[in-house]
């Protein structure tokens, strides 16, 4: 009972404080994911972003861009055409990226079982670079995420190094990109309506749970992916989620207070 107060008042303090992302609200394509999980007692989430297109102006360090030390050219989070990135490069002056990012979503759970379920339902949904970290102070949290984006530089010391039939290309991968990650949200939606439905009725009816041996961070094995009216993930599209991203889940244990 102390943990779940607890939970309880770390989730108050988090949902009560003003939103501090560039945007200053959660994005359409992720707001009623976010609702239903911070409508549960179980959850709240404390970061998100439901995906974006960006064109970043900045010194490239490799091929990594710190966003934080760099000019936002263009940022959307919806389909992007090429005329509003050629006009966006005009306004460089140093390296410009172009990148799509996916979606990323963090999500304290009160306990670890509910973050393995959490874990299960994104991994199914294609997100599968998503991982569980635990704190040393017993704060679990689940990072959603999943590999299909995209970084490529445009411009350098102001000047544009490709062609703007290459930018057009872009935007075409960039596009589909954005579209599959829309899809996997509304499948993540779907999967984890269902999963919480699942697991309220074992809550009401705890004597006909059945428990069985867990094997849901190996990718060598299906998964019973089901929606409320079918399966979560299609037999046409399962082949696809396996070859995507990297199932791999992190289960870090911080050596300080978390």
């Amino acid at each position: 009972m102390e943990r779940r107060a607890e939970f309880s008042r770390w989730k108050a303090q988090c949902l009560s404080k003003a939103d501090l992302s560039r945007k200053g609200s959660v994005d359409e394509d992720v707001a009623e994911l976010v609702q239903l999980l911070n409508g549960r007692e179980q959850f709240f989430t404390t970061s998100s972003c439901a995906g974006r297109i960006l064109l970043l102006d900045a010194n490239i360090n490799g091929f990594e861009v710190q966003k934080q030390n760099c000019c936002w050219l263009l940022v959307t989070h919806k389909p992007c055409v090429k005329d509003d990135v050629i006009a966006a490069l005009k306004k460089a002056n140093g390296d410009a990226t172009l990148k799509f990012e996916p979606l990323i979503l963090h999500v304290q759970c009160r306990e670890l079982q509910d973050a393995q379920i959490l874990h299960s339902v994104a991994i199914d949904s294609g997100f599968r670079n998503s991982g569980i970290t635990v704190g040393k102070r017993g704060k679990t949290m689940l990072a959603v995420r999943s590999t299909h984006g995209l970084e490529v530089p445009l411009s350098h010391k102001g000047k544009l190094m490709v062609t703007e039939e290459y930018i057009d290309f872009l935007l075409e991968i960039a596009n589909q990109k954005m579209e599959e990650n829309k899809k996997r949200i509304e499948r993540f939606y779907n999967c984890l309506q269902h999963a919480l439905e699942r697991e309220s009725i074992t809550d009401l009816y705890p004597k006909e749970k059945i428990i069985k041996k867990s094997n849901s961070y190996s990718h060598k094995k299906r998964r019973n992916r089901e929606k409320a009216d079918g399966k979560c993930v299609t037999e046409d599209n399962d082949k696809e989620l396996e070859n995507d991203d990297d199932p791999e889940v992190n289960v870090t244990i911080f050596p300080e207070d978390y």
